[in-house]
């Protein structure tokens, strides 16, 4: 059988970038630019809790760093490296190939390569553990503390496809199978988007990513900005594949589905400009969803104006 450094070797240990020391030694070595301040985050992906076990494992390679580049666009920091840790119950060397495959593609475009980690054996399924770390200019990080009233709230991307199929997989949702490969990419290889968030530094107030639930999310920002929102129903942008999905259950998804893994973010609305030239540099669909108010918790009115009857507000692991 093959030794953990053998697979480290085989599967993880790509030569590091000029400048940086890599895999290899106990630790990795880089260097943050001169005015910028180390951005780092950490998530687990644990098999059955986060991921289903026939999940494609290039699909999960993908995943598990783009959960956490997120991360890294919620403070409006540029990706430098990143570590894996891995844990699990056999050596399937196929799994591994494909997992690697995928984890190299999305941090080979968005420059963020593998400089070290751990592997182990797991008693039970398969544990994944990524850690980021970028830079972002000092005092410029978006931070979920700096709403203010009159702020607009602009989501990017779309809402409410990964939920919609995470349900459909696990049995929660009738399959649609047209439907379900529409929105499975979303749920399965998410796209945060770098670009526009590294940009966005000096435009936005606060911001954060989308990955427990929309209200949930902007929940954080309220609370830790003392502040409240109005969202307008209509203006939310709700993925195109789900308009043969019933209402009820797509207004669910779009408030508290979580898994988007895109940006809330809010700006003052003299910034408008600033922000849709951003978007249109980078390709990114933006939309203004709603306006910080005085109060707390928020509030989601409908077409007609009236305010609509809000349901469970996103995901927890504990509740």
């Amino acid at each position: 059988m093959e030794s953990e450094f053998g697979l480290i070797g085989r599967y993880f240990s790509r030569p590091a970038p000029a400048g940086m020391l890599g895999v290899g030694d106990d630790c990795a070595l880089f260097t943050v630019e001169p005015g910028f301040q180390l951005a780092t985050s950490t998530d687990l992906l644990i098999e059955g809790r986060h991921f289903l076990p026939e999940v494609d494992p290039q699909a999960l390679g993908h995943k598990a760093l783009a959960v956490n580049l997120s991360d890294l666009a919620a403070m409006g920091a540029t990706p430098l490296a990143c570590l894996l840790g891995l844990s699990l119950p056999v050596v399937d060397h196929q799994w591994l190939a494909a997992f690697s495959k995928g984890f190299y593609r999305i941090a080979d475009e968005a420059g963020c390569p593998l400089v070290g980690g751990d592997t182990t054996r797991s008693n039970t399924g398969i544990v994944i553990s990524v850690t980021v770390m970028g830079q972002v200019r000092a005092e410029q990080a978006l931070r979920r503390n700096a709403a203010q009233v009159s702020d607009d709230i602009w989501v990017t991307g779309t809402l409410g496809a990964p939920d919609i199929a995470l349900r459909m997989l696990q049995g929660r949702l009738p399959v649609d199978h047209a439907i379900l490969a529409a929105v499975r990419p979303s749920l399965e290889r998410p796209e945060p988007p770098l670009a526009f968030a590294a940009g966005l530094a000096g435009i936005a107030n606060a911001a954060l990513d989308i990955s427990d639930g929309l209200l949930q999310d902007l929940g954080h920002i309220l609370q830790s900005s003392h502040c409240g929102a109005q969202l307008q129903y209509p203006a939310l942008p709700v993925h195109a594949d789900l308009s043969r999905v019933d209402a009820a259950v797509v207004q669910d998804a779009v408030l508290a589905g979580g898994d988007v893994y895109q940006l809330c973010f809010t700006a003052l609305p003299g910034r408008r400009n600033a922000i849709q030239a951003l978007a249109s540099q980078t390709a990114t669909r933006v939309t203004r969803i709603g306006t910080i108010v005085q109060g707390s918790g928020t509030q989601v009115v409908n077409s007609q104006g009236a305010l609509m009857q809000l349901g469970a507000a996103g995901f927890d692991h504990f509740s």
